[in-house]
């Protein structure tokens, strides 16, 4: 990483909170009383069989579902029933399962989109092109190559991104959340359909963005090589309902865990 994207790293000093949290759709409850804490600087994953609830509880956290009942609290500050952009404000950034990239837009492009919620000029300074409004889209695009760097795609930033390999798209959705300079990253099945070399690629980067930028990350991931490789706490879901946590080994050895990717003993 670039001398100035080490000075610019966040040193996150707030954990990220779910405080009993219940999620109930027209009687069917998809999340019910789940708890855990997220530590600052650390990787924690959130695993569990198709219809754990994974994927419900990463959309309590960016506010796409409101909790039906418990908290959810960055620090001290109150997340719950939030909007989505209120959320990412508060810098709580999320990449998807699905590639959402424009499909002709550059690298460079795309990871701009990032900054968006940081850009302080105004829509009449920036068509104007008033001085002001150009010296900030200057750190902005360099910021863009100094993440660009980071995730190692500073040689593709002029060619379109839909253009890359698989792999390579999924990680300039990563770099798009990393310009938004979150504290805390929510990682959706980030190496989801990546071949072997796409996967150890991707997998060092996560475990860069949490040794040398200090961001907090939530990890659904099916691959659980991965998990048990990069997680530094687990919570296991498994109906809507936490069934174990703590560390990796620990998780992975536990019962409850075992019979619910596995079935009941024959």
């Amino acid at each position: 990483m670039t001398p100035t994207a080490t000075a610019a790293a966040h040193s996150t000093t707030a954990a990220l909170a779910v405080e009993d949290v219940t999620v109930r759709f027209s009687g069917l409850t998809a999340l019910d009383g789940v708890s855990f804490t997220v530590e600052p600087g650390s990787v924690h994953a959130v695993i569990g069989p198709n219809g754990a609830g994974k994927s419900t509880c990463f959309n309590v956290l960016s506010g796409v579902y409101r909790a039906t009942s418990g908290h959810v609290r960055l620090g001290d500050t109150e997340l719950t029933g939030l909007p989505p952009h209120t959320i990412a404000g508060l810098g709580v950034a999320r990449t998807f399962q699905n590639l959402a990239l424009p499909p002709h837009a550059t690298v460079a492009d795309s990871l701009l989109l990032g900054r968006h919620r940081l850009t302080r000029s105004g829509f009449l300074a920036t068509g104007l092109r008033l001085p002001s409004a150009a010296r900030e889209e200057r750190r902005h695009r360099e910021r863009v190559r100094e993440i660009a760097e980071f995730i190692g795609l500073d040689e593709e930033l002029e060619r379109p991104a839909g253009s890359l390999p698989y792999g390579q798209q999924k990680l300039v959705e990563l770099g798009r959340a990393l310009c938004m300079e979150p504290k805390v990253l929510l990682l959706d099945e980030p190496i989801a359909g990546m071949t072997a070399d796409e996967r150890r690629r991707t997998a060092a980067v996560v475990a860069d963005v949490r040794d040398s930028l200090g961001i907090s990350i939530v990890l659904v991931e099916h691959d659980m090589g991965v998990v048990m490789r990069l997680a530094d706490a687990v919570t296991v879901l498994d109906f809507g309902r936490r069934i174990a946590g703590g560390a990796p080994a620990e998780v992975q050895n536990d019962p409850a865990v075992v019979q619910a990717y596995l079935g009941a003993p024959q």
